[in-house]
């Protein structure tokens, strides 16, 4: 049987942290940035944990 292959859409935009959380960027920062306000745009900058409830999804596509 050959190699799981690890899904290459998640391997782009998650990373796992040293105590095994998902990190994540914020949507809504591509386009459109001129009707969003400084404030909006700084705070999609940042980078949060998935949710608790996806995390388990993202390993499994993350980890195969």
């Amino acid at each position: 049987m050959s190699k799981m292959k690890t899904n290459s859409g998640s391997k782009k935009r998650f990373t796992l942290t040293g105590t095994g959380k998902v990190k994540r960027h914020h949507a809504y920062k591509s386009h459109i940035l001129t009707k969003k306000t400084k404030k909006q745009k700084r705070n999609l900058t940042h980078v949060s944990i998935a949710d608790k409830v996806d995390q388990k999804r993202i390993k499994a596509l993350l980890l195969q």
